[in-house]
């Protein structure tokens, strides 16, 4: 059985954290060493991480120096920081995991098993299921693609590609998971390992408006083309908010084109990318078109 170690970023999570911990340390396979790593909490988040790594011997809690809010790149540095506490341990896996989620007992057992069995993935995860209301509803998972919430890595393709970048317009893990796939690692998501995100989504207008203009920027920053934003567009005006959401996310890529931002990927992943998208589309056309 190949061997894993957690490190998790955490910045003010009193209300989650608990959850995370006891989901963590009930399952069938333990991690050699899980790294709580406190980002600049003010809440009782460190008592937390402090009473776990007391309660049990898997867990150490460190804390980071953090800005006071949250960002992509502090979350990066406080992931590092982490990475840090783990030399001297033998191990196969890195997962990145946010202290918000819970899953099943089994989830990693099942999880390191299929990574064992298919050594071509490089990244592997469950199905994120985000809290709506009372309700817990599937996000827009993809059998390609692993939420940045529950990314687990072969340590061989975290190390190749340079692990994390810190990227302050977000899309950390979307990066990460271009450049295993430049690199030829297969990314994979499994539809039965449910994830519960607990975090509440917030459902207001204004906020998910302000979310997707940020990914629409993100999306430019990470090099994705315009012709593939364009159609991805066309193609989500039925996702919520409907028709102005999408409106909003290609605002997005069209003001970071004017803002004069640089692409945040090297020229070779942003070419690879690309070309990865066209090729997407062009089988989009080719099943349209046999219908």
């Amino acid at each position: 059985m190949l061997r894993y170690v957690l490190v998790t970023p955490a910045r003010n999570e009193e209300e989650t954290l608990p959850a995370t911990i006891s989901a963590v340390a009930a399952q069938t396979i333990l991690p050699v060493k899980w790294v709580i790593v406190s980002d600049g909490s003010t809440d009782r988040t460190d008592e937390i991480g402090r009473a776990a790594a007391l309660q049990f011997g898997f867990i150490e809690f460190i804390s980071a120096s953090g800005s006071g809010q949250r960002s992509f790149g502090s979350k990066v540095k406080a992931i590092e920081a982490g990475l840090g506490r783990l030399s001297g341990y033998a191990y196969d896996l890195i997962g990145n995991l946010d202290a918000d989620v819970t899953f099943a007992p089994d989830y990693f057992e099942a999880l390191v098993s299929r990574m064992a069995a298919t050594p071509s993935i490089g990244i592997a995860g469950g199905w994120i299921f985000e809290k709506i209301d009372a309700s817990f509803v599937p996000q827009n998972n993809s059998a390609s693609s692993v939420a940045g919430a529950v990314q687990m890595f072969r340590r061989e393709c975290f190390e190749q590609i340079g692990g994390y970048l810190p990227l302050p317009s977000g899309g950390i893990d979307a990066a990460a998971e271009i450049l295993a796939r430049m690199h030829g690692w297969a990314v994979r998501s499994y539809e039965d390992l449910r994830v519960l995100h607990h975090r509440e989504v917030s459902r207001g207008r204004g906020s998910l408006l302000r979310e997707r203009f940020r990914q629409g920027g993100t999306h430019y920053a990470l090099g994705y083309s315009p012709v593939f934003q364009l159609l991805r567009g066309v193609l989500r005006l039925r996702d919520r908010p409907y028709v102005v959401g999408s409106a909003c996310t290609l605002g997005g890529y069209v003001w970071a084109i004017c803002s004069g931002k640089p692409h945040v990927l090297p020229d070779d992943a942003v070419a690879f990318l690309r070309k990865e998208q066209m090729g997407r589309l062009r089988e989009t056309v080719r099943r349209l078109a046999k219908r």
